[in-house]
């Protein structure tokens, strides 16, 4: 049996929310052990000058945890 942890990051692109999600679950990886999914909680954008300046994501991570 294992028991496996979520843990939530933030994430931000300036090419796209897919990036973002990308970026987030990369670098997280890096950091945690055991990484098995994540899910996108949430999305917005910052808007400069009418355009869309980034893309934001809040992801939640779970990751199993060594015996």
């Amino acid at each position: 049996m294992s028991v496996a942890r979520v843990t939530e990051i933030i994430a931000s692109s300036t090419k796209s929310f897919e990036d973002a999600i990308e970026s987030g679950v990369e670098r997280a990886a890096k950091t945690l052990k055991n990484v098995e999914g994540a899910w996108v909680q949430d999305q917005k954008c910052t808007v400069r000058n009418g355009k869309i300046s980034e893309y934001r994501v809040i992801l939640k991570v779970t990751f199993v945890l060594e015996d």
